[in-house]
């Protein structure tokens, strides 16, 4: 096996192993009657509400789809919402099987269908992905704000110096300048190659500042995040013992899901185990915030790949030519 076909199996098997693993510890901490209990959760919950928090996805989607023409038209490309928002879902199936994938797919969609540079639509999405983090870390920012306690308890827990952290991110940007400084006006083909390629990227990346709407960027970005929060927080509702839940727990289990989804494939096994120990620690008993966990993180997965399933069906359909 060659050593590239060995690295991409591992990138999609070991956060795959590390879901796994989970969903194991998830069941061992838990007795056969644990487990009967958290079915009956689950089959007896209000599916209303977790309705409604699908349909605040599907918003969030729709809204993130029309927002990226905010920064492709700078660029001198108009192109229809109908394949960006196909685009959007096969990038969250494609991030199901192999994590971060999906970037690459969805400006590989985009130049195929739409006849846009991939490093162009590609350098928009990477700024689109900036701002997500931006968006974060406010909202990190709001929960240190309002349970500063427990969130501290928690990277403590798992050794995490925020300072560190901000530390090594500024080195990895200052070495990066330094790379691309020494091989910018190098001769050598693939020097040429990377500084073209960053060109673009660059190109779009810095549409961010350039677009003309962006009172109406702003408006989507925020309006994406609160359907986020907003589609975690319904679905307490489905469940009689997380009802009485306020809001900064559930604030509290949101970013700590977000973490988990990075961290293996759609977040399999790690989202529900994560998400339930935050809403333990505020009294749930383990059973109802297992359910909890297991009942977004399934309806979200089911509705990527669901919609992901029809995008891939549908992108050559509504882009024939006539």
């Amino acid at each position: 096996m060659e050593k590239a076909t060995r690295t991409k199996l591992l990138k999609t098997l070991l956060p795959l192993g590390i879901g796994v693993l989970f969903i194991y510890l998830s069941l061992s901490n838990t007795t056969a009657e644990d487990r009967a209990t958290i079915y009956a959760s689950i089959k007896n919950a209000h599916y209303g509400y977790i309705f409604i928090s699908l349909i605040m996805g599907l918003l969030s989607h729709v809204s993130r789809a029309y927002r990226w023409n905010f920064m492709l038209h700078p660029l001198g490309y108009r192109p229809r919402l109908i394949n960006n928002v196909l685009a959007i879902f096969i990038t969250y199936i494609a991030n199901l099987g192999v994590p971060r994938s999906g970037e690459l797919f969805r400006a590989t969609v985009m130049q195929t269908y739409e006849q846009i540079p991939f490093e162009k639509s590609f350098g928009t999405i990477i700024a689109e992905r900036a701002v997500d983090l931006l968006m974060l870390l406010l909202t990190i920012g709001l929960a240190f704000s309002l349970e500063s306690d427990i969130l501290y308890g928690l990277l403590e827990d798992k050794a995490i110096d925020p300072w560190k952290l901000a530390a090594s991110l500024c080195l990895g940007a200052a070495l990066f300048y330094f790379f691309f400084q020494r091989i910018k006006n190098a001769d050598h083909p693939l020097a040429k190659k990377i500084t073209s390629l960053f060109n673009g990227l660059s190109e779009g990346f810095l549409t961010i500042v350039r677009m003309e709407k962006k009172w109406a960027y702003l408006f989507h970005t925020v309006f994406i995040w609160v359907m986020y929060v907003a589609m975690f927080y319904m679905i307490k509702f489905s469940l009689p013992e997380t009802q009485a839940l306020s809001f900064e727990p559930l604030l509290i289990g949101f970013i700590v899901g977000a973490f988990a989804i990075s961290a293996t494939n759609g977040g399999i096994g790690i989202y529900p185990f994560s998400v339930s120990l935050v809403l333990i620690s505020y009294g749930i008993t383990k059973e109802s915030s297992l359910a909890f966990g297991w009942i977004m993180w399934t309806a979200q997965t089911v509705m990527v790949i669901f919609f992901g399933s029809l995008s891939f069906l549908l992108l050559p359909l509504v882009n024939r030519k006539k």
